[in-house]
């Protein structure tokens, strides 16, 4: 289970006290915020997606959407969401708790600047009530990143 490997990463790392499962859903912003109790800022999303036929991970704030332009430029491709029912297979997670760490090997992951400012954040843990809190270091360190992009804009 994809939960049980992010378990197990921060277990090793003496970090277990950050993954955090609820009764409740955690899968979308509003719900995890409310979980969690922090401000939807602090939220952080982990989107799949496919580029010349290859799978790719942005992790973005959750207060943000793509910018189809700028993901373009950046990825020479437009932007296609994973369908749903491939996530999994894909990527290695289930959509609702897709996460930075224990990809698939292969899988590029990629930190957004819209999650700059924040200092401790939350992401999806494995599973659609489960979330991972760390801090942008500890997330820049852990997630093995590729590179920062500027991908996204504000839904205002």
């Amino acid at each position: 289970m994809a939960k049980d490997k992010i378990w197990d990463y921060f277990r090793e790392l003496g970090m277990e006290d950050r993954v955090l499962v609820f009764e409740e859903s955690s899968a979308t912003v509003e719900l995890a915020a409310k979980a969690v109790g922090c401000e939807t800022r602090q939220i952080l999303k982990t989107m799949s997606f496919l580029v010349k036929n290859q799978p790719l991970l942005v992790v973005s704030a959750g207060t943000v959407r793509v910018d189809n332009g700028k993901f373009r430029a950046r990825f020479e491709g437009r932007p296609k969401m994973i369908p749903a029912d491939q996530v999994l297979d894909l990527v290695g997670f289930e959509i609702g708790g897709v996460s930075p760490f224990c990809v698939k090997e292969g899988v590029p992951v990629y930190l957004d600047e819209s999650i700059r400012g924040n200092t401790t954040v939350y992401l999806g843990g494995g599973s659609p009530n489960s979330l991972v809190r760390v801090t942008l270091e500890e997330l820049e360190r852990l997630a093995g990143p590729e590179d920062w992009v500027d991908v996204c804009k504000s839904m205002e």
